[in-house]
């Protein structure tokens, strides 16, 4: 390997050292004095709870946990949203648990939350995944109660979805550890089977205080809502346990009597490890995304045996698709290809830009894919659609139009994995978060944004600059760069990937080597729905 490799390597190195970094730094939730307090109280973290409940060996796929990353700092930050998520397997079945963080301002609803929780309903409606939720919430965050409580997408969607997940018959256990309060009181009442941990759970719409100013009743906590309450005398939950360990023992025991479902059928065989070393990953794709490199070189030691069979391998060079397998699975991989493009001025420049043909290439190829029944991956690294005269005039926009119209139509999985940058248009195109796939991660370095850093500050310094010399201000060449620079910082720090991660852009942010995990973990959800509607394209220009 030579220099720029080994450059690229220590770099992407240091970019997964730092993100392991930060996710120990949220995995603590509000802090190691939280952690204790709880445990005096014979309390497991959530992260402890979910690890006693998965099965020993198996891997935990966690979704969100940078949701909330350096948001809300007036409020003293929320750590992963308040929540722990994700993919988990529970006596051989693959779950979707979600387990309340208290120690995270009592595991009060913010806004995040209620976003990452309705993305955890999301997957397991269309995955058709068992649902375990582990309560433990003091409701909605009262401070920013108008973000949480009223809207479509806010706190009471949950119960919506609970009532539709039943119907769909997608099983739902809600184990109370903890608070479970007013609305949120619904939530494991609406769930299949509500357990619950004496002492610790409680249920009610209300809590003594405000119980004692509404109707003047002086009544405890374990009174108006203990587990004794409920499995005794209001029937509500199901049933009661002194220790969280043997509440989640039940847990396991209901999961493993869960009848066999119909799947979708995505075709499986042995997997192969790949031939290429996937360690080799870190040291194509630069840091900053600036460099030019092979997509093929990192697709190879991502699948089977490292066999890739491109499709149209000669034609619309800049986006490179083909059929492999992944931990088995059968996929279809629709990837950007760098390329040094010359602009107006001679200047050369490297980007993952999509040209009419290779549109038209990835449209077909994906329509293939809705017709053979194979699950789509596509790895993003792409500046946009090629623009300029000469690709109006060939009509970029319509052979755009037409690969958005079959991404946007794609009835088979679609999983996502942001690679490099994602900007503009390209990211559409390529299967961004607007246009449903099953999940999305990014690797370290991504950058999502409707445009690159470079260009964004200079057209936004010229409306600036423009703003202030129309105001009768001098702007000198040292407060041009001045203001340059506050621009350049601003949008950079943006479009990083842990902006994303934080509003649930991506579904988490990625070590490289765990990005064929990643996605055979998610075809594995996928192959759960056995429903796939019929593939239609709708109406477009050819």
């Amino acid at each position: 390997m030579n220099l720029e490799f080994n450059k690229n390597e220590d770099a992407m190195k240091l970019a997964v050292s730092q993100m392991k970094q930060r996710h120990a730094q949220v995995s603590l939730g509000g802090g190691k004095k939280a952690i204790e307090k709880n445990k005096e109280r014979g309390k497991m973290s959530p992260r402890e709870r979910i690890q006693y409940l998965i099965d020993k060996g198996s891997v935990f796929t966690e979704i969100g946990s940078f949701a909330g990353w350096d948001m809300y700092p007036e409020h003293g930050g929320c750590p992963s949203g308040g929540t722990v998520a994700g993919l988990g397997y529970v006596k051989g079945r693959q779950c979707v648990i979600v387990a309340n963080d208290n120690t995270v301002k009592a595991g009060a609803w913010f806004p995040i939350t209620g976003k990452k929780n309705l993305r955890l309903q999301e997957i397991a409606m269309e995955n058709h995944l068992p649902v375990i939720y582990i309560v433990d919430s003091a409701g909605v965050y009262l401070p920013m109660q108008d973000e949480i409580f009223p809207d479509k997408e806010h706190f009471g969607r949950i119960f919506r979805n609970n009532a539709q997940m039943s119907a769909m018959g997608i099983t739902q256990i809600a184990a109370v550890m903890g608070s479970c309060v007013a609305g949120g009181a619904y939530l494991p009442i609406m769930s299949d089977e509500t357990l619950m941990v004496e002492g610790n759970g409680s249920i009610f719409l209300a809590g003594p205080y405000l119980v004692k100013a509404a109707i003047g009743e002086d009544a405890d906590i374990q009174t108006l809502g203990g587990a004794k309450t409920h499995t005794e005398i209001s029937g509500i939950a199901d049933y009661k346990f002194d220790t969280e360990q043997e509440c989640l023992d039940q847990v396991k025991r209901i999961i493993d009597k869960i009848g066999e479902q119909p799947r979708a059928g995505f075709d499986r065989v042995k997997p192969e490890a790949p031939k290429k070393d996937p360690k080799e990953i870190y040291g194509f794709v630069s840091v900053d995304n600036s460099k030019q490199y092979d997509v093929v070189e990192v697709i190879e030691r991502l699948v089977d045996n490292s066999e890739f069979d491109q499709f149209k391998q000669d034609y619309g060079k800049t986006i490179v698709c083909g059929y492999a397998r992944i931990d088995g699975w059968a996929v279809g991989i629709v990837a950007n290809q760098r390329t040094v493009i010359k602009n107006t001025k001679g200047e050369i420049q490297i980007g993952g830009v999509i040209y009419n043909d290779s549109a038209d290439k990835a449209a077909r190829f994906i329509q293939n894919c809705n017709q053979k029944k194979i699950p789509l991956v596509f790895l993003q690294d792409v500046t946009g659609f090629m623009v300029g005269s000469r690709s109006e005039h060939s009509g970029i926009i319509k052979d755009g139009a037409k690969l958005v119209n079959a991404v946007a139509n794609s009835v088979v999985p679609k999983i996502t994995i942001v690679i490099g940058n994602s900007y503009g248009a390209g990211n559409y195109a390529m299967c961004g978060k607007a246009y449903d796939p099953r999940f999305i991660y990014a690797w370290p370095n991504a950058k999502i944004a409707v445009m690159g850093g470079a260009q964004a500050a200079k057209t936004l310094l010229q409306i600036q600059v423009a703003s202030l010399k129309s105001k009768g201000e001098e702007i000198t060449p040292e407060k041009e760069q001045e203001l340059l620079k506050h621009i350049t910082d601003k949008y950079d720090s943006q479009t990083s990937s842990y902006y994303a991660a934080a509003r649930l852009w991506v579904d988490d942010i990625i070590d490289p080597i765990d990005t064929r995990r990643v996605i055979s973990e998610g075809i594995a959800a996928a192959n759960h729905n056995p429903e796939m509607k019929d593939f239609k394209t709708g109406v477009f220009q050819v």
